[in-house]
């Protein structure tokens, strides 16, 4: 008998684990991307196991599910993508849980911008002067619905609206007032922290929107050990650490 032959059923006595490591594909919001690097880092260190992680728009990512990829969690920026997955019968029974919260900010280009008061008095108009007011998408993405329910809220968006240069998602918001091709922009509290060529100038209220939530549920699929092993792991002290060092609130325990 090879040598070889003797070898590898040995090793696999000895080390168990590597017999049993398992694969756990993730899709997850752009938004996620530096906590979810730090997590999985932490995971497959102490698990054995590996996780992929696909990272795009919450709508995009919810519609490759619709069709059939094969992921088995899904951590989705908008609740309401999550609603419709629960509706198609997608999500494994009582596994979705509200995992994070995020607020919303308006941020300045530079490192050194007046702070302001966020409310009805705010002379929004005046304090862009000839400028732009950076947002994603307003009747589609996220970040620009929750910007634009705020400022409805706060009685701004009819002044302001003419002002306002949309973009595809909210890191392209961010990039304009980085660069500062926009002198502010309405971003997520997440995003600003990751751009050091802004400042946060304010925050609105957190009643000026809908809240902002991140569910997280089991996809109904095929189930593993490493699955809920990993769906464990991201409701834990190491994943809540990682995911508050990127400014997220969380909220699951």
């Amino acid at each position: 008998m090879p040598v070889r032959h003797v070898l590898l059923p040995a090793l696999a006595l000895l080390l168990p684990g590597l017999a049993h490591a398992e694969q756990v594909t993730v899709f997850a919001a752009a938004s996620l991307k530096n906590a979810m690097d730090d997590i999985v880092a932490s995971y497959q260190a102490q698990s054995g196991h590996s996780v992929v992680v696909s990272l795009a728009g919450s709508s995009a990512l919810a519609k490759q599910i619709q069709q059939g990829a094969p992921a088995d969690i899904f951590i989705s920026a908008n609740p309401d993508w999550m609603d419709l997955l629960k509706a198609e019968g997608l999500l494994e029974d009582g596994s979705r849980r509200d995992l994070l919260g995020n607020s919303l900010v308006l941020v300045a280009h530079g490192t050194d911008a007046a702070p302001v008061t966020i409310g009805p008095d705010l002379d929004l108009p005046a304090l862009l002067g000839e400028g732009r007011l950076a947002m994603a998408l307003v009747d589609s993405v996220p970040a620009g619905i929750y910007g634009k329910a705020a400022l409805d809220h706060l009685g701004l968006w009819q002044e302001v609206a003419p002002s306002v240069a949309q973009s595809d998602n909210v890191r392209a918001a961010l990039a304009l007032v980085a660069t500062g091709e926009a002198p502010f922009g309405i971003v997520y509290a997440t995003d600003a922290g990751a751009e050091d060529r802004v400042t946060v100038a304010g925050h609105f209220p957190a009643d000026s929107h809908p809240p902002i939530l991140y569910p997280v549920a089991d996809l109904a699929n095929r189930d593993s050990a490493a699955e809920e092993d990993f769906l464990t792991y991201l409701q834990g002290a190491e994943a809540r650490a990682a995911f508050e060092a990127q400014g997220f609130t969380v909220l699951a325990d």
